[in-house]
Order: structure tokens, then C-alpha cells, then sequence
């Protein structure tokens, strides 16, 4: 493993150096997600029962939960951590990593138990039937009950090691685990297995390769204990209370978006489902296929946070904005590529999924729509890791739920009812094009102040 410096990319890198060092392990990592996401429906899909494809989908919604409060204390942690050394406060820093690795611990293990004595009521909240009910049972069991903790720490120390500038072994991590992900899935679900335990295997191939990542990060956080302001000791303390009310102030905002991100996907469903299944299945497919610009997106806005987070505790605006440009410039260019990409070759991506004429003539419409989408949605959330870098988590929330309750969702049902199932599908470009522009008005009133405030101070 090579030295890690986190100071040299915090501070002297070039900006466009600094950016990829940070951004291409957490791009590479979050294009694996993807992958292993479809994977798993994948595998399911391979034993051609609809009940257990049924059942293992239905447990997303709880799975998102478990994501959400991985937000709540790796990102909330990890954007402070990073102010923190930008003010020289690293035992501060030390004791907030404790205190979000430990909290994410208390969290979980809550939320699991509660899964645990909950799951009959749960499962049928969600729409399991006597079908499906085992399946669903089995892949919860693995995934939330046994694996909720491991999963979230994965996600937490990937956050926590990004923070201190070691985004290459945080994005190892995350990218291993997905691959074994991959690789044990077919071999518990055909080989290990008996028949008709196929959703069980895959719960199981989950559960490991996230305590194999898991493993993975405390053997990193080991060999480079004494290089980094990383630390799991109780012993130094609790951190000051304004640094506990930072890593909720920006932590919380993180979870709730995480949350109505993913119920905007369930409206898309729930209303694309009244135009029957061919319509269904064509917008399920898109709604993967757009993932992938999004999520190079979100690796670049990962990458960056930390940077940002940093310069701006240290008061270093030149370099704070270099770094805030230059990822606006490398999001837009991949987002046009991908419009490109996608207008030339929505068909093929539709045939790739599924070949039945009707849906991939419907999808490949649908996608060339949705993808007009694609540069709005990544300045949308832009704005959002921008501000939780700056640790305001006040407007990273207001932000988030004005995207997705104001704008997002309402504008589904709007054009629903106006347009039909195109109109869902024109929601997105419609709803981010007012998102961004709030987004950017509420950015550059934000900033203009930053900067009076900043030459204040310098004159003082």
C-alpha cells in the first residue's frame, strides 16, 4: 500500500490531480455497485421463479434504511472529519472518527433487532404474500438481521478513510466486496445450496463479501493508524457537543435524502404500473440503465466532498473553488457523453435486458427521454455534497427535499395526470430543471457571502 499523504491532495496536488486521486478508486467502486446491485436480480432471475425474484426485490425498501444510516454517520463523520484537519484539530477529528464508527454500531444493531422481531408484520407491510413471504424472510435474515452492521461499516469506514485522503483503499474496499459479491452468488445459489434455496444463497454471498470488505477496512485502518487522524479508542473521550450536533447537522439531511431518493423510484412503479406490464418492465429496465452516469456522478461528487470540506475549514476559497469547478466541468462532460451514448444506443441497452419487441421499442423511448436528464441530475445532487462539505446541512436538507417532495414526486403525479406514462418519464428532466436552478440561486447567494466573510477576515 503506498504512503498515504492526505495532506499533499488536501493541499498542494494540483486541483485536476488531486480530483482524480480522490474520485477515480470512489468512480470505479460506484460503477461496481451497480454492477453487483443487477447481479444479484440477475442470479435470482436465472431460476425462473417470478416468487423469489418477487421476495428477494421486496426487501430494497429496508436495505435503503440500512444505506441511510450508513449516510448518517459515514457522511455526517466524514465531512467533519475533513473540516476538522483543514483547522488543524486532529484529536478532535480522532475522537469524532470513534464516535461515528461506534454510533453506527448502536444504530444498525438497533434497526437489525428490530427487523428481527418485526419481520412478520414488516414483510407484509411491504406486500409479501404466502409466495413470497419465505423468500423474502431468508434474504432479510442474511442481509439486514446478520448483515446489517458489517454492511454500514463498509460504508461508514469507506466514508471515514475518503475523508483523511485515502479514497484509493476506501474505493479497493467497496470494490472488492462487490466482485466476491458477484463471485459467490452463483456458487451458493447452485453449487453449495440445494434447490429452492437459491434466495437464501444469495443472502448468504451478501453477508460475506460484506464482512470480507469489513475485514478488509480494519486491516487498512491498522497498518496506517499512526498516519492518519483516524482512531477507534474509546479511551480519548467523547468529541465536543457542536462536533456531535455537525455530524447529525449534515449526517440526517444525508439519510432523508437517501430515503426519498428511493421513494421517488417507488412512485415511478407504483404509476407506471396503471399503464400495464409491458410499461412496467420498460421503465424498471431504464430506471437501472440511467444509473450508470448517475453513479460515476456521485463518485465524483464523493471524491471532491472531502476536498472541498477541507479548503473550506482552512479558509483556502482559491482552492476550494478550483476544486468545485473542475468537478462541475468533468460531471458535465461524462453527463453529455452519456446523452450521447444513450441517444445512439438505447436500443441495444434495451435488448441487453430483456428481448421481447414491445418493451424494448417502449423502454428505448422511455430511456432517450430520461436521459436528457442526466447532466441535471448530477448538479442537483452536486449542490448537495457541495454543502455538506461546508458542513451546512440545514440547506443540503432543505435541498434534498425540496428536489424530491417539492419538485420530484409532486411533478410525477402533475404530468401523470396530464401527459400519461410519457409524462412520468418527462418528470425528471421537468422537476431537476427547477431543482437546479433553486440549487444554483441558493449556491451563489451562499458563496458570495463565504467571500465577503473570508476577505473580512483576512483584513482583520
Amino acid at each position: 500500500m503506498a504512503k498515504v499523504n492526505g495532506k499533499d491532495i488536501f493541499e498542494t496536488l494540483p486541483v485536476p490531480k488531486a480530483v482524480r486521486t480522490m474520485a477515480l478508486p470512489t468512480i470505479f467502486s460506484q460503477i461496481i455497485i451497480l454492477i453487483y446491485n443487477m447481479a444479484d436480480t440477475f442470479f435470482v432471475g436465472r431460476t425462473n421463479n417470478p416468487y423469489m425474484v418477487a421476495g428477494a426485490s421486496l426487501i430494497l425498501p429496508v436495505f435503503n434504511i440500512s444505506l441511510a444510516l450508513a449516510g448518517l454517520t459515514g457522511v455526517g463523520g466524514g465531512a467533519l472529519i475533513s473540516r476538522l484537519l483543514g483547522e488543524g484539530k486532529t484529536e478532535e477529528a480522532k475522537k469524532i472518527s470513534a464516535f461515528s464508527f461506534y454510533l453506527a454500531i448502536l444504530t444498525t444493531g438497533i434497526f437489525s433487532v428490530a427487523v428481527l422481531l418485526l419481520m412478520k408484520p414488516i414483510l407484509h407491510i411491504l406486500g409479501a404474500s404466502a409466495h413470497t413471504f419465505q423468500y423474502a424472510k431468508q434474504y432479510a435474515f442474511c442481509v439486514i438481521v446478520l448483515g446489517g452492521i458489517p454492511t454500514v461499516l463498509s460504508n461508514v469506514l469507506s466514508n471515514l478513510l475518503r475523508s483523511v485522503g485515502v479514497s484509493k483503499e476506501a474505493g479497493f474496499g467497496i470494490t472488492m466486496g462487490g466482485l466476491i459479491n458477484i463471485a459467490l452468488d452463483p456458487l451458493f445459489m447452485f453449487v453449495l445450496l440445494p434447490k429452492g434455496k437459491e434466495v437464501l444463497g444469495v443472502g448468504i454471498a451478501t453477508l460475506l463479501s460484506n464482512c470480507i470488505a469489513c475485514i478488509y477496512f480494519f486491516c487498512v485502518l491498522y497498518r496506517i493508524r499512526k498516519q492518519v487522524a483516524l482512531s477507534f479508542r474509546l479511551r480519548q473521550g467523547m468529541p465536543e457537543k457542536k462536533s456531535i450536533w455537525a455530524v447529525f447537522n449534515v449526517g440526517v439531511p444525508s439519510a432523508i435524502a437517501t430515503l426519498l431518493f428511493d421513494v421517488d423510484y417507488i412512485v415511478v412503479d407504483k404509476l407506471m404500473s396503471a399503464y400495464g406490464d409491458v410499461a412496467l418492465a420498460s421503465v424498471g429496465i431504464v430506471l437501472k440503465a440511467e444509473r450508470l452516469p448517475l453513479n460515476v456522478g456521485i463518485g465524483i461528487c464523493q471524491g471532491m466532498m472531502p476536498i472541498v470540506a477541507y479548503n473550506y475549514a482552512a479558509k483556502n476559497q482559491k482552492r476550494m473553488n478550483d476544486t468545485i469547478r473542475f468537478s462541475i466541468k468533468i460531471g458535465i462532460v461524462v453527463s453529455l457523453v452519456s446523452i450521447a451514448l444513450y441517444e445512439i444506443s438505447a436500443g441495444a441497452i434495451m435488448r441487453v435486458f430483456i428481448s421481447d419487441p414491445q418493451t424494448v421499442t417502449l423502454g428505448t423511448g422511455f430511456l432517450r427521454i430520461r436521459c436528457l436528464a442526466t447532466p441535471l441530475m448530477f448538479l442537483s445532487f452536486f449542490t448537495v455534497y457541495v454543502f455538506q462539505g461546508f458542513g451546512k446541512g440545514n440547506i443540503s436538507l432543505f435541498l434534498g427535499v425540496m428536489r424530491w417532495a417539492v419538485f420530484n414526486i409532486p411533478m410525477l403525479f402533475l404530468l401523470n395526470h396530464i401527459f400519461g406514462k410519457y409524462g412520468i418519464v418527462w418528470s425528471q428532466v421537468t422537476a431537476d430543471t427547477l431543482t437546479v436552478i433553486m440549487s444554483f440561486l441558493v449556491y451563489h447567494r451562499y458563496t458570495r457571502d463565504l467571500a465577503k466573510q473570508m476577505q473580512t477576515d483576512a483584513e482583520t
